[in-house]
């Protein structure tokens, strides 16, 4: 019986998978799991293999790249914020922390969950607002 969804890699997963789903992964670990190691890990791979990958692996390590530098850049702001409005033991910083909690950090954890589902279909994938533009590639094979 054939797979649903119409796949052009008849014999298996398209090239590069593998490595979409490790990044897509290790930007999840990052923001949940192991912060800072798994984001070291992404950097490594990013630098080291970033433009020898396939297209399908490129766009969602750059993808994931983007987005965990964005997840670093958010949280310095709301470290700020907290310091400007009193710092730790000021009245605000745990209404600061929960509104950041509920809509950044979740935001960039849903977007990183609908990343990897897209990596595991062997799709390219944009992340909404934060993401940068896929490669040409990816484009012919949508």
């Amino acid at each position: 019986m054939p797979q649903s969804g119409g796949d052009n890699y008849p014999q298996g997963d398209p090239p590069g998978s593998a490595m979409a789903v490790t990044a897509e992964s290790l930007y999840l670990a990052n923001l949940l799991l192991i912060p800072g190691i798994a984001f070291a890990i992404l950097l490594v791979i990013y630098f080291k293999q970033g433009k020898s990958l396939p297209p399908l692996a490129r766009s969602h390590l750059e993808q994931t790249f983007s987005a965990s530098l964005w997840a670093g850049v958010l949280l310095v702001i709301v470290n700020i914020v907290i310091l400007l409005l009193g710092g730790y033991d000021g009245a605000y910083t745990w209404m600061v922390v929960i509104i950041y909690f509920t809509v950044c950090h979740s935001t960039l954890i849903l977007i990183g969950m609908l990343g990897l589902a897209k990596a595991m279909a062997g799709k390219c994938y944009r992340y909404p607002l934060i993401g940068r533009a896929l490669p040409e590639a990816c484009l012919r094979m949508s």
